[in-house]
């Protein structure tokens, strides 16, 4: 009797067992929303600050906005094109910095006219120090 107990529990058990619902499986979803709204574009890396005037080249801007950079990226597919570095805080720039929602000072045209890079990046974070670049074409949107 008692070994007849064991096999019913252990029956019992098994089958419990077999008709519990499968684990969840672990889902990991990243949305990134929108893209920063800043006055003249933001930078392409974490946490996409905005950019300050005269950070971006001519070719950044289709029609006077910002083709975009880093996840917002919609630009040419083998895009180039030129930055001031010098604006970055990440290469020493301690100005200031427009915030997310402001508007374009329209007093700070021409400024870009007297633009002088001395970088590409394409748009997706990469880089190439020095103004030239090993991936072919370069952007040329119109400003």
């Amino acid at each position: 009797m008692e070994r007849f107990k064991y096999i019913s529990l252990v029956a019992l058990a098994t089958i419990c067992f077999a008709l519990s619902p499968p684990g969840a499986q672990a889902q990991i979803a990243v949305q990134i929303g929108p893209p920063p709204v800043c006055p003249y574009g933001y930078f392409d890396y974490p946490p996409y600050d905005c950019a300050p005037y005269g950070y971006y080249g001519s070719e950044w801007f289709a029609n006077g906005l910002f083709i975009g950079a880093g996840p917002w990226y919609h630009g040419p597919q083998r895009f180039w094109g030129h930055v001031d570095n010098h604006f970055d805080r990440n290469d020493g720039f301690h100005g200031d910095y427009p915030h997310r929602g402001e508007h374009w000072d329209h007093g700070e045209r021409g400024h870009i006219d007297h633009f002088r890079g001395n970088e590409m990046r394409d748009g997706h974070g990469h880089s190439n120090k020095g103004g030239a670049h090993e991936h072919g074409e370069h952007g040329g949107h119109p400003h």
